[in-house]
């Protein structure tokens, strides 16, 4: 049996079978959970968050035409959930060392693993010194490996922006990121 695409079960679910979004929430409940998770740093938090996203996915269902790609309808609400829930608390975004650690590899020595906290630690240092604008265009783009076509559908704004946006970000953190070792 052939499982149905993304957009074939959103479309099924649009139209009045609503048990079908199980099985996409089955399908996208951990990458939703690493875009909250890489954006917070709090488990509880990011799972409230993929839930907050189902529950607006069902609730605005009947606006899903189908014609784009489901995962990029799917993270423009994640965003739009995301945003809504830090500009209601006004909370601070917050890092964490092991979600870096799993993105950078482990090193098999000890002497590696010790440069390998470290450089985690001021990663994580220097992500949460950039602004909330810059840190979710990376996250989205070398966390979640969307296309810069994608990540432009997602924010509103051309493939072209996205391209300039990732940039800018990428430089900023390695501007913090340095300024971090001259501290160290």
């Amino acid at each position: 049996m052939e499982a149905l695409s993304d957009n074939a079960l959103m479309i099924a679910v649009r139209d009045g079978d609503t048990g079908r979004l199980g099985l996409l929430f089955e399908r996208y409940k951990r990458p939703l959970y690493g875009f909250f998770y890489g954006m917070n740093r709090n488990q509880e938090l990011s799972e409230d968050l993929v839930q907050n996203t189902f529950f607006r996915i069902l609730k605005y269902r009947h606006l899903f035409r189908g014609e784009g790609d489901f995962r990029t309808w799917m993270f423009h609400i994640a965003r739009n959930v995301s945003h809504d829930h830090f500009r209601k608390d006004k909370l601070k975004w917050k890092e964490s060392l092991e979600s870096w650690q799993n993105k950078l590899g482990h090193e098999e020595n000890r002497e590696g693993e010790m440069q390998l906290t470290e450089t985690n630690a001021m990663l994580s240092m220097a992500m949460d010194r950039l602004p909330q604008d810059k840190k979710e265009v990376l996250l989205l783009s070398k966390y979640q490996e969307k296309k810069y076509k994608e990540i432009g559908e997602i924010i509103g704004c051309s493939e072209g922006a996205v391209k300039v946006k990732v940039f800018r970000a990428l430089q900023e953190l390695k501007v913090i990121y340095q300024q971090l070792e001259k501290t160290m």
